[in-house]
């Protein structure tokens, strides 16, 4: 079975079932129920949809139209045998003939239900994966590492929420956007590739949508992807951006990565991901780290505290104060920020070992491991930190 188009298609179909009546729950759950049936009478088939054919030998020349008209009969199959038949039997009356799949295309407005305001982050991205990215639920158990029937219950509250929505009502695209960066930024885990899905889906996005936002978060996306290989060493350690195999890095994704930035800040619509990528392929393009272009970094974090006013975009706005005009210029920046920060301890080690101050230095690598999110960083910091105490013990 062909895995890939059978997501593809998941949006669309899913859009047509809301489109004609079908509330966002039952929609998506008769999709689901569609795409299981497809998966039993279609066989192993290449990507080119004209040459799909059933177990019966019949050959399938629109796959998107068969998905639409079985999930449809699943709905009213299931609204049928609904206590609430009555108030549905308009529904059954109008079953549209089997035919070619209508051209409006819903997907865009899918984007903007599975990251309605009124979810949560972890139910939008999880009901985006669903619903958009087609993926099992659990798939999506295992890439969050979370018990099937907890993600299913997720979901479930996640459908309920939205159900009555309709999709003519415009979304807004900074939501969808901070959703499909929540979903990139999981990585990867069980047998589903986060960062990869994310990509994916956000390309689907610019398919859907001009906005030199939706640019500039693929780009972002691109160009940190292109890092990925040389992120760990062989045991699985984390390797520092300036201590990475620069060879080992996608080349080809940089390069797309810098073409779709260009093309969006030529628009003069800057944004918070644009801004990033900027930032992001400064890095990409030096050869070495020593030739970062780090005042021109800091140019673009200027602008990103103009367009966020976040704190974490000024602690990593010090750290490039601290390449671009020295150790102290960073830890002046530092200062003005809370100390709590997550990942405070960590750039403040870092900013005064680099201005010869070991001591505290260590002790800060060492603060900054126990406040680690993740096994890998903890580890890296716990190095840092015995590097220098035996550095001061010689």
């Amino acid at each position: 079975m062909n895995e890939a188009l059978l997501r593809s298609l998941t949006p669309s179909v899913l859009g047509i079932l809301v489109r004609r009546g079908a509330d966002f729950a039952a929609a998506e759950d008769a999709v689901q129920d569609a795409l299981v049936e497809a998966v039993r009478v279609w066989p192993d088939a290449p990507s080119s949809s004209s040459r799909l054919r059933s177990s019966r030998g019949d050959p399938i020349r629109d796959p998107k139209g068969w998905l639409t008209t079985v999930a449809w009969r699943k709905y009213l199959d299931a609204t049928r045998a609904d206590a609430a038949r009555r108030r549905r039997e308009d529904h059954v009356d109008q079953e549209p003939a089997p035919g070619p799949a209508p051209s409006v295309d819903d997907t865009l407005q899918l984007y903007f239900l599975c990251a309605h305001p009124a979810l949560t982050p972890a139910s939008a991205v999880a009901l985006t994966l669903r619903a958009v990215g087609g993926l099992t639920t659990r798939q999506i158990a295992q890439a969050y590492l979370v018990p099937e029937a907890t993600m299913a219950q997720r979901i479930s509250r996640a459908k309920r929420t939205v159900s009555g929505v309709r999709l003519d009502r415009p979304g807004d695209v900074a939501t969808v956007l901070r959703v499909l960066y929540l979903v990139f930024n999981e990585g990867y885990s069980g047998d589903v590739d986060l960062a990869a899905e994310a990509i994916r889906l956000t390309r689907q996005l610019a398919a859907e949508i001009d906005h030199p936002e939706v640019a500039g978060l693929l780009a972002l996306m691109l160009l940190h992807h292109a890092r990925r290989a040389a992120r760990t060493a062989s045991d699985g350690s984390l390797v520092p951006l300036a201590e990475q195999d620069r060879g080992r890095w996608d080349t080809r994704a940089i390069a797309e990565g810098v073409e779709i930035l260009q093309a969006a800040l030529a628009r003069d619509r800057l944004g918070e991901f644009q801004a990033q990528a900027a930032i992001a392929a400064l890095h990409a393009d030096a050869p070495t780290a020593e030739e970062t272009d780090w005042v021109q970094i800091v140019e673009w974090y200027d602008e990103l505290v103009r367009l966020t006013d976040s704190p974490v975009v000024r602690l990593n706005r010090a750290v490039a104060v601290g390449e671009a005009d020295g150790p102290r210029a960073g830890l002046a920046a530092l200062a003005t920020l809370d100390a709590t920060l997550p990942r405070h301890a960590a750039v403040a080690a870092y900013l005064h070992e680099r201005d010869g101050d070991l001591a505290t230095a260590a002790r800060l690598y060492a603060e900054a491991a126990h406040q680690a999110p993740n096994l890998a960083e903890r580890d890296y910091l716990t190095r840092q930190a015995a590097r220098l105490n035996s550095r001061r013990a010689r």
